[in-house]
């Protein structure tokens, strides 16, 4: 064991100190609000993991060692949260190697909706082979968005107890056997059961690359680099739609399988060389091993906490927590229209009107792409200078509720967009780029939204960064699978225009005016749960 990794507080000495809250071992120490609410959530379930990943002491409770090295790292004690003591500390990593990390999980993110969405060009291919409707060769793409959101309950326990690294190398061996599975498989019913299995294995990126942002990187930066995740997320179905447009114009859309399990392969390699473990509990457990054990070859149990069947449902609780809740349907809802809708109704509005192929459908989804960069500008570090202002005017950290003013922009810039989108494709009897045009700036309203209102669910429960993910993803996934299902009855029924209107009062009553009540009454019910668990 490094000297440097020494904690110097067993599981049992700690546990014992919450059970005693009268013990040395807490009478010296500084607790924060949100050390105490861990604290008492322990004293209520026995559950050991909910603090163990941050310290939780003021920096004038360290030892003059521990200063001094983070001194010698940071050049100050002015951390949130504060680090541990030593290199295999994510938050003591230097920036290139935390950033490098990052953008392998981002991009692993990426992939699990750009693999959704690469075969949106395809879709007339596909039907043509396997002898189906082009609306049933969609569904190849909704299963896999329905398989998105259930997976991660799955993977999301497991990579706690065992650490994010070992599940994302699964993750990635795995996706690329089943994508190989999926370019040599003879009829539908075998396809869709690879596909099925292709998302079930990449999904896990996708939902805890909230966890290893907050695990990696401090809050006042925090913004900025779940940016870089989140765009990658939304980015991920108009890429695909881009880029596989090409593939399926030019090779096949068997080829679209092939080229996602070459992606994979190498996303495995560059993980196996420069994609350190960020799980690292800082109290109740000690660290034995170097540096570079510590990051790459421990392949065994980090978090001793029991695994129960709870661990594998507890994403579920947010449903209760309105701080969660309202910010993931909020999400959910603009991404389901400004999102999903456009990018599965391209192929199926664009091609019969304007007599698309897969190339010329392909270039439609650049749009959205340039629209979510510039939405990601304001979301991300937009956000954080906002919050740091605010900061510097009260002299203090600003509640977490300050962040969502910048969400209203993004919800009328996605009203805006779907509008000119879909009244646009009604009116037009030759194709101009207008309806993309409208289609971006959705996007960028989609992208604020995304970036604002995920980094605030996180900043309310920082130590369920994981949970939190997982259930926004799953929500955002169960919206995302229905909507295909009822958008083409909705434009058929009401045509483009009033579909416009409808969308427009989906925003507004379940995305902007619940985003109101929680500015106004977020900090009072968060305080409220907290003043609970402490009577508990």
């Amino acid at each position: 064991m490094s000297g440097m990794e020494k904690q110097g507080y067993s599981m049992k000495d700690f546990a014992s100190g919450v059970e005693d809250t009268g013990a040395a071992a807490l009478a010296s120490t500084k607790m924060s609000d949100a050390e105490l609410e861990r604290i008492n959530t322990y004293k209520r379930t026995g559950d050991l993991s909910k603090y163990q990943t941050h310290i939780g002491f003021a920096a004038d409770e360290l030892s003059p060692e521990h200063k001094e090295y983070l001194m010698q790292r940071h050049g100050t004690l002015e951390l949130d949260p504060m680090p541990g003591f030593g290199d295999a500390d994510p938050y003591n990593w230097s920036t290139w190697k935390k950033t490098i990390n990052l953008l392998l999980v981002a991009f692993h993110a990426c992939m699990s909706t750009f693999t959704a969405a690469a075969i949106i060009p395809a879709y007339e291919a596909i039907a043509v082979d396997f002898g189906v409707t082009i609306q049933s060769a969609s569904y190849l793409t909704s299963l896999q968005i329905a398989v998105l959101g259930g997976a991660p309950l799955f993977w999301k326990p497991l990579s706690n107890r065992f650490g994010r690294r070992p599940i994302f190398l699964i993750s990635l061996i795995c996706s690329a056997a089943f994508n190989i599975g999926c370019a040599v498989s003879p009829d539908y019913k075998s396809t869709a059961a690879c596909r099925a299995l292709v998302a079930w294995f990449i999904s896990p990126a996708a939902a805890i690359g909230s966890a290893v942002v907050t695990e990696t990187f401090f809050r006042q930066e925090r913004a900025k680099y779940m940016g870089i995740w989140t765009i990658m997320v939304t980015c991920g179905v108009p890429l695909g739609g881009f880029i596989n447009g090409f593939v399926a114009q030019y090779l096949s859309f068997r080829w679209i399988y092939w080229i996602l399990a070459i992606i994979n392969g190498v996303q495995f390699v560059l993980y196996v060389f420069f994609g350190p473990e960020t799980r690292y509990l800082r109290r109740g457990v000690e660290h034995h091993g170097s540096n570079i054990k510590q990051e790459y070859y421990q392949f065994k149990r980090i978090d001793p906490t029991p695994l129960t069947f709870l661990d594998f449902v507890q994403p579920l609780k947010f449903f209760w927590y309105a701080s969660v809740f309202i910010p993931a349907l909020a999400y959910a809802v603009v991404f389901l229209v400004a999102g999903v809708l456009v990018t599965v109704e391209i192929p199926q509005l664009f091609g019969p009107k304007f007599h698309f192929g897969a190339q010329a459908l392909g270039l439609q989804f650049l749009g959205l792409i340039i629209g979510s960069l510039i939405g990601e500008i304001i979301g991300g570090r937009l956000s954080d200078l906002w919050m740091t202002r605010r900061s510097k005017k009260i002299g203090g950290r600003p509640s977490p509720e300050f962040r969502l003013w910048l969400s209203y922009l993004g919800y009328i810039l996605a009203i805006v967009g779907l509008v000119v989108f879909l009244v646009q494709i009604d009116t037009l009897k030759s194709y101009n780029v207008t309806p993309i045009v409208g289609a971006g700036i959705a996007a960028a309203g989609n992208q604020i939204v995304t970036t604002v209102l995920i980094t605030y669910a996180v900043d309310t429960h920082v130590e369920e960064s994981a949970s939190i993910g997982v259930f926004i993803t799953f929500v955002r996934q169960i919206l995302g699978f229905i909507g295909p299902f009822w958008f083409p009855p909705m434009f058929e029924g009401v045509g483009l225009r009033a579909s416009a209107g409808i969308i427009t009062g989906l925003i507004i009553v379940l995305s902007l005016l619940p985003t109101v009540l929680l500015q106004w009454k977020g900090q009072a019910w968060t305080r409220s749960r907290r003043d609970k668990a402490e009577l508990a």
